[in-house]
């Protein structure tokens, strides 16, 4: 007991030192300052003097920037290292029904490097401005047709302000004879969407594409069902994300963020609406007949309602038991003019009236259980039915919810291979955001997943590597933190000193078991020993209570034999000792009748 209780004193005096030692520094930090005010020159020696040595951590591995190089085709690939817009064309197109102010896409695009970057000399695309419209495109170097080789999109993107409301995605622009880059605007046709987007709490990771309906020719947006992953962190933690849609020709699909699957499905299965429409649909034409019962349950005929039924009974009545209390004010009213109140200096009667004090609670009342004209509390009134209804009874008549017959479907049709989109031949950006410097970075499009996971590790990587490298270990945040907050010292020692604590406590400090033989000499209870050692104690116990009843129905034998034997002993001597008796008298019978006196005469 006594060596916990040292080891416990022992941890709060080197946490109380720490923290000691820390306000001794700030307060030398202070007679410093007087210092310098008596004696400049010599106050800043001593201040250059006092300073503690701290110690810097070592310098962080340095992480070399190379502009990635795609190891295979690529259809379209941007990595902005040349510090350009190159190929890149900014609209001039206006928004169709939107005011003339904000209708314009002039939102600026600028090739810069990211805040607080880690590689110098990478560079991004960076929407700039904020609350206006953006849109840039790109040609690819040649148009996207779907196949048999699926389809990699892949692009990084970086809400260096965090998001408010706004989206990052981009759009696969179709080849049409229409498409103009110069006037890329909302409306301009695209055949997929895909990306971020975020407005409140609602984290969005679109996959749209445009289907053409092959009866109709006309194109429907059909919507990938929302991931079950939680996006919020991509959208706020200012980290740069890896953004992948891989497209398959056996119509998968797979979405990923830092090469992480967070949704993936079945374009004929997970699409919104669907791609294929239903073969049969219910008859516009068909109308519910006019007989057509839906109703489950129905009032009951035949039930009346009985005469001591009362409808207009109150649901509430007076308590005629109540009683009013004890010192009621009947005479005196809840509210009272403020006596201490005045009358304005500009208080004008012609305009304003007559002046009347404000009302205050009665100051009476403060101590009186009431003031006014008493009323008795209402109660529930036990007589009160209410309107009465009839019960409801099930109906005979009921034929369940109707719905319209189905008929086929005039539109039907079947498309099992939806892959096979609209080819598109550019990339673009069009883009709403109240948040400005979104930083993209490294667009790719291509058909080989080994090609945009290179590209991938050589750009993506290299930031994620130097984030990384640049982040201080556990230890070395700790000791930062406990430098901006000494108290964190204490935590520390007693955090690493607790098991140690803990060890020595049960390790080394345990109670001496008193012996068996202590405790024959008392009537103190014996602790609990192991079961096997109680078996053998309570066996030998057995055993020895089973031999001292042997002994003691041996001893109890020869007690009963012994004490035979010495009542025959005894008998036989009684018996001698009478035989003795008889013997005397019978010799001395015998020589009384040998004597001559006692012989009879012999008759001749």
């Amino acid at each position: 007991m006594e060596l916990k209780w040292l080891l416990y004193v022992t941890l709060l005096v080197l946490g109380t030192l720490a923290v000691q030692a820390h306000d001794t520094d700030n307060d030398n930090d202070g007679d410093d300052v007087v210092d310098i005010e008596d004696d400049l020159d010599d106050g800043i020696e001593d201040i250059e003097e006092s300073k503690p040595e701290t110690s810097t951590p070592p310098p962080a591995p340095k992480v070399n920037y190379r502009p990635p190089v795609p190891t295979g085709e690529v259809y379209f690939v941007d990595s902005f290292d040349k510090g350009t817009l190159d190929g890149w064309i900014l609209s001039k197109a206006k928004k169709d029904d939107t005011d003339d102010e904000i209708a314009k896409y002039d939102g600026k695009w600028e090739v810069q490097d990211m805040k607080d970057t880690k590689l110098p000399g990478d560079k991004g695309l960076v929407l700039v401005t904020r609350a206006k419209h953006h849109a840039i495109s790109s040609k690819l170097s040649k148009p996207f047709v779907f196949d048999t080789k699926p389809l990699i999109v892949q692009y990084e993107v970086n809400f260096q302000n965090g998001i408010e409301c706004g989206g990052a995605y981009v759009k696969l622009l179709s080849k049409t004879p229409e498409l103009n880059l110069d006037q890329f605007h909302d409306k301009t046709p695209y055949t997929i969407m895909f990306g971020p987007d975020k407005c409140g709490e609602d984290y969005k990771l679109h996959f749209i594409f445009r289907h053409k309906n092959p009866k109709t020719g006309k194109y429907e947006e059909k919507h990938a069902k929302r991931p079950d992953a939680d996006l919020k962190t991509y959208f706020t933690d200012k980290k740069t994300h890896l953004y992948t849609l891989v497209l398959n020709p056996d119509n998968s699909f797979e979405m990923l963020v830092d090469q992480t699957v967070v949704n993936s499905g079945n374009l004929l299965n997970d699409m919104s609406p669907p791609v294929n429409p239903p073969r049969e649909i219910e008859d516009p034409n068909d109308q519910k007949p006019e007989d057509w019962d839906e109703r489950p349950k129905i009032p009951d005929p035949d039930a009346v309602k009985p005469d001591d039924w009362d409808e207009d009974a109150p649901a509430k009545i007076a308590d005629e038991n109540a009683v009013k209390p004890e010192g009621w004010l009947d005479d005196e009213p809840e509210y009272v003019a403020d006596p201490d109140a005045e009358k304005p200096e500009d208080w004008d009667e012609d305009m304003d009236g007559e002046w009347e004090a404000p009302q205050i609670a009665n100051p009476k009342c403060e101590t009186a259980p009431g003031c006014g004209t008493w009323q008795r509390p209402m109660i529930d009134n036990p007589n009160y039915k209410g309107k009465w209804k009839p019960p409801m009874i099930d109906n005979v008549n009921y034929q369940g919810i109707w719905k319209p017959r189905k008929i086929p479907n005039p539109d039907f049709f079947e498309d099992l291979e939806p892959f096979k989109m609209t080819p598109f031949s550019a990339v673009g950006l069009e883009l709403w955001s109240m948040t400005s410097d979104i930083f993209f970075d490294n667009f790719i499009i291509c058909t080989e997943r080994a090609v945009a996971d290179d590209w991938a590790n050589d750009g993506w990587g290299l930031k994620k590597a130097a984030d990384g490298a640049a982040e201080p270990g556990v230890v070395g945040q700790m000791m930062a933190a406990a430098e901006e907050r000494p108290w964190l010292w204490v935590v520390y020692i007693l955090t690493v000193a607790l098991p140690v604590f803990l060890v020595v406590l049960f390790c080394c400090s345990g109670k001496k078991q008193p012996s068996a033989a202590e405790y024959k000499k008392t009537d103190a209870p014996q602790p609990d020993v192991v079961d096997e050692d109680k078996e053998e104690e309570r066996d030998k116990g057995d055993k020895e209570e089973e031999d001292e009843e042997e002994a003691n129905e041996e001893k109890l034998e020869e007690k009963q034999r012994s004490d035979a034997d010495i009542g025959s002993a005894s008998q036989e001597e009684e018996e001698e000792e009478e035989d003795e008796d008889r013997k005397p008298a019978s010799e001395e019978e015998e020589t009384v009748n040998r004597s001559p006196r006692n012989r009879k005469p012999r008759k001749d």
